[in-house]
């Protein structure tokens, strides 16, 4: 059949409406359909006999080169299925996020080829909050993309793990713009900054003269919140006065504000965030257990700045391209100056090095940021940094007991009735009839 295939023995690919593209065991392009040719502005002939990874990578090498997990590498080595989160480029060099699924494909004389089905998640710049970005191109960070976009297919609580400043609200709000929620509002409230005397008021909402000196009616965040994502930053900070009614108004679906009387039904998405241990903050008392599990339906690790090193240089491109936004000067990044973020920890991860950007862009008088303009913590607060290790996974049998008991307490509640239990839950009923059984409940 030799290495170049008859485009018409391939017809059956145009019948995809999404990229599809067939390569050898060379890296070679040997067929394509229309819409994977357009979105490369190619045609079909020219296509052929191309490196896949010089199309779609504008690269030299494989991906695989680059630290990205391969579906080349994997169908060829197995001749599984391979699924996959990738950068790729356009004919205009811009940069979006696509979804690959290689699928292993015999050709009548038996070759083995790769089949490769395209999806586009959309560009690696969106606007997010804070005027910030999720952007990266590193093993780490494509994993974790790659997670939230799976989470976010579902309607389940997610609780994000990370250090301070590794882009836990941006997280948040991406889970939220790729979610069934997207045209519902994102509410994103920092539990640590709101005085304990406060929360109810404002979790809740409140009408006229509920309290000395309120002059209006306010909704809540969970009003605020209805139809869309409520963003809990901090959950860990919550009074503990207050987490039973929470709870109570997450599992119930319902709100009344302070010195009201009418009900209100409120549909959320809940996604949290902390940098501590809640499991533990629960063994120790301190965080309810059945608040707990209520918030940790799922959970994400977010990679620091030090895992994903490789990402410096974008980020502090856009982080710069902001900054020339807000005045009438376009900054860069000098060779000398990037080594030297390069060669930093970030133990304040992005967020540290937005804060470093700025005090350079003040500094340097040409637009051209040096190594001298960086102001970095000392060499002694360096070595010092280690990454702070994600929360530890709790015990088999801790966990096991804590999940009974929270079943039985959920099930004592809702007197019995296992479909609101499992409403309550998060689970199925059949799920939570399993573990029914499982626990001897």
């Amino acid at each position: 059949m030799g290495d170049r295939l008859a485009l018409d023995s391939f017809s059956l690919l145009d019948t995809h409406e999404t990229p599809f593209v067939l390569i050898d065991a060379q890296y070679r392009i040997v067929a394509a359909n229309g819409a994977y040719c357009t979105g490369h502005d190619i045609t079909p002939e020219e296509i052929v006999g191309r490196l896949c990874h010089e199309v779609s990578h504008h690269s030299s090498k494989p991906c695989f080169q680059h630290g990205e997990v391969c579906p080349h590498q994997q169908v060829f080595a197995t001749g599984q299925a391979c699924e996959a989160l990738h950068v790729h480029y356009d004919p205009h060099d811009r940069v979006e996020r696509v979804r690959l699924k290689g699928y292993p494909v015999r050709g009548s004389d038996g070759r083995l080829y790769l089949g490769e089905l395209i999806s586009s998640i959309g560009p690696c710049e969106d606007p997010a909050c804070s005027g910030m970005q999720m952007a990266g191109r590193s093993p780490a960070f494509l994993k974790c993309v790659d997670k939230l976009l799976r989470l976010a297919e579902s309607d389940a609580p997610i609780l994000l793990y990370g250090e301070s400043g590794v882009g836990k609200e941006l997280a948040a709000h991406f889970v939220h713009q790729h979610s069934s929620r997207a045209a519902g509002p994102f509410v994103a409230v920092n539990c640590a900054a709101i005085p304990e005397t406060m929360f109810e008021s404002e979790f809740f909402g409140h009408e006229k003269g509920a309290f000395t000196g309120c002059l209006g009616r306010k909704p809540g965040f969970l009003e605020q919140a209805n139809g869309g994502t409520l963003f809990l930053d901090e959950v860990g900070d919550i009074p503990q006065p207050m987490q039973p009614k929470l709870l109570r108004a997450l599992e119930s679906g319902e709100v009344r504000r302070l010195g009201g009387t009418r009900v209100s039904s409120v549909d959320v998405r809940l996604v949290s965030a902390t940098n501590r241990d809640l499991l533990a903050l629960a063994d120790a008392g301190r965080f309810r257990q059945d608040l707990y599990y209520r918030v940790a339906g799922l959970d994400v690790v977010l990679p620091t700045l030090r895992e994903r090193r490789e990402d410096i240089p974008e980020l502090a491109r856009i982080l710069l391209e902001q900054l020339s936004t807000q005045g009438r000067r376009s900054y860069r990044l000098g060779r000398d100056a990037l080594a030297l973020l390069m060669d930093y920890d970030f133990p304040g991860n992005v967020r540290e090095l937005r804060n470093i950007l700025t005090r350079a862009a003040a500094l340097c008088s040409n637009g051209t940021i040096r190594a001298s303009h960086i102001r970095l913590r000392s060499a002694a607060g360096r070595a010092a940094t280690h990454p702070v290790q994600p929360p530890a996974a709790p015990q088999p049998q801790r966990l096991a007991d804590l999940e009974r008991r929270q079943i039985g307490e959920c099930l004592t509640r809702h007197g019995g009735h296992r479909r609101r239990a499992a409403d309550a839950l998060g689970i199925s009923e059949r799920t939570l009839y399993r573990k029914l059984r499982r626990f001897g409940l």
